[in-house]
């Protein structure tokens, strides 16, 4: 049904754009400058574009637009939608599909300067804040004999959904681990729902996924196949990724986010909330706005909304932070 939902939502995203006849304009206007009042007055409908059916995007993604419905009275209709997440994210941010977009904050940089996979082209598109941090989750099945990530040579490896954050991380990942993604393994470019599902049946050794804690999915692949699974320790490649983007720091998931025995060494990388650097300047604060507002609503959907804080939310560079949002985060 979820996934039925989206299409629906997808769909009514699209009539929005295309709307804005007979003095009803659903389409966000773009931003004419002069001074934010941080009100919308015209109807207006906000496409967010998430991520995995079950990963954490997808789930804040769709509080989140709840909560902008509410807090602007419906004048504001804000739909969701499952996605491939940050790559393909930001691609239709871009065009025009979608008005909000998450991302992982290493793809973010690598729009806005135009390299990694942008064909040395930069993205219009700023951040209305920082978010949570994402977490690299890499789970391997015991019995592959993989006790590090150069041992992923010649094995069946989940790197993700295509043109997604998962991928991009992965694949940065495992070349400084020294293997080649292309060559060296067999990839398997897959969603986290049916790339649980091939780690449970056996048909995947090992599995790459960035998300908040705790990430549905993941939950479920460990209450499912207990000690069948694994974290793999890759907190030392952290300074080799440094050297691409600054952005990564070792970090630690919990052991009792998932009712494991012991901590599990990582990578962290920061999430960030886009929009299209045109876009109308009174509903970027608006939508900045009710993002902390509404938190406490938030985190109810899903706890790695607690690490969203006002404290970091300017923390985007290298991408720039919407004339909109800044006015949110000051007034």
């Amino acid at each position: 049904m979820r996934r039925v939902a989206t299409i629906v939502a997808v769909t009514a995203v699209t009539a929005g754009l295309l709307a804005g006849c007979g003095g009803r304009q659903d389409a966000p206007r773009t931003d004419a400058g002069g001074a934010v009042t941080c009100e919308v007055k015209q109807d207006s409908r906000v496409g967010i574009a998430t991520g995995n059916a079950t990963g954490v995007y997808f789930a804040l993604g769709n509080a989140y637009a709840e909560q902008v419905a509410q807090a602007t009275d419906g004048t504001v209709k804000a739909t969701a939608a499952e996605t491939g997440a940050s790559v393909q994210n930001i691609q239709q941010l871009v065009a025009g599909t979608y008005q909000v977009a998450f991302s992982l904050a290493d793809t973010a940089a690598d729009a806005v300067l135009g390299t990694g996979g942008f064909d040395g082209k930069k993205q219009p598109v700023q951040a209305l804040s920082r978010l949570y941090p994402n977490y690299t989750q890499v789970v391997v099945r015991n019995g592959a004999n993989i006790s590090s990530v150069a041992d992923l040579r010649g094995k069946r490896v989940s790197t993700g959904s295509p043109k997604s954050g998962t991928e991009v991380i992965a694949q940065r990942v495992l070349a400084a681990a020294g293997i080649d993604p292309e060559r060296d393994i067999s990839a398997q470019r897959l969603d986290l729902t049916k790339t649980v599902d091939g780690m449970k049946d056996g048909s995947i050794d090992a599995m790459f996924f960035s998300g908040g804690l705790p990430t549905p999915g993941i939950t479920d692949l460990f209450t499912s196949a207990g000690d069948k699974v694994r974290f793999l320790d890759i907190a030392d490649l952290a300074p080799r990724l440094r050297e691409v983007n600054p952005v990564y720091e070792a970090g630690t998931i919990p052991a009792a986010t998932y009712g494991l025995p012991a901590d599990a060494a990582t990578i962290v990388v920061p999430n960030v909330l886009l929009v299209r650097d045109d876009l109308d300047a009174d509903l970027a604060c608006v939508l900045t706005k009710t993002l902390f507002d509404r938190k406490p609503q938030l985190e109810q959907a899903n706890s790695a909304a607690k690490g969203i804080s006002r404290d970091t939310a300017r923390a985007t560079s290298p991408v720039p932070l919407h004339r909109g949002a800044e006015h949110a985060l000051t007034n």
